[in-house]
């Protein structure tokens, strides 16, 4: 199979599933005869993503493996398309994630610490049933609280391949920007930007 056969089927494959696709899957599609190693995919996918610079759509690489997705430059006016309202979180709850996310593997009570409040079980409850933290292990001290981390849905959905893309503590000057910061560059589609993360409300109500 010649690599702009290839590469056409791995660009169907992309936008028939419609999330992201590991080197691995994209290869499973192929009987075993014909299949192709992981060297050639990557290099159809390298010669795909080139292919899309300029395009309003692009090829990137996050935890679950590869996604084309709608440049975030176009989000705003195509979230239009989608009638249901995108989803609104507190500032409780952006705050809460943001600590998950950058202070892992954290307790409830390490949360409240920093924070100086209670943390609501509403918070905790959305941002599980969201698939974007999880319950990592019990730190070893009387009563074994829970550890809560992030997902590699958190991951894929804010288009980051791992932890390490996270923007900088610096570049966040106070949990005052929570909201916009955690809104990243890549936002994944555009069903994902219609429902990303608004600037945070004041009221922890709003969860």
């Amino acid at each position: 199979m010649d690599s702009g056969q290839l590469k056409h089927i791995v660009e169907a494959a992309l936008l028939a599933y419609g999330q992201p696709l590991s080197v691995d899957q994209l290869r499973e599609m192929f009987e075993e005869y014909e299949r192709p190693d992981a060297a050639d995919m990557r290099r159809a996918l390298a010669e795909l993503a080139r292919e899309c610079e300029g395009r309003p759509v692009e090829l990137v690489e996050v935890a679950s493996g590869w996604r084309l997705q709608v440049r975030s430059a176009f989000a705003a006016r195509l979230s239009r398309l989608w009638q249901e309202r995108p989803s609104r979180y507190s500032r409780a709850l952006l705050e809460t994630l943001a600590l998950i996310a950058y202070r892992q593997p954290i307790t409830r009570g390490e949360i409240e610490d920093v924070r100086g409040v209670t943390v609501n079980p509403n918070i905790v409850r959305t941002l599980t049933e969201r698939g974007w933290i999880r319950v990592v292990g019990h730190r070893e001290v009387p009563g074994h609280p829970e550890l809560l981390g992030t997902t590699r849905e958190f991951l894929d959905y804010f288009g980051l391949r791992s932890l390490d893309e996270l923007p900088s503590l610096a570049a966040l000057k106070d949990m005052d920007d929570v909201g916009i910061q955690l809104e990243f560059t890549g936002a994944p589609t555009v069903q994902a930007a219609a429902a990303g993360l608004p600037a945070a409300n004041d009221a922890d109500a709003a969860i």
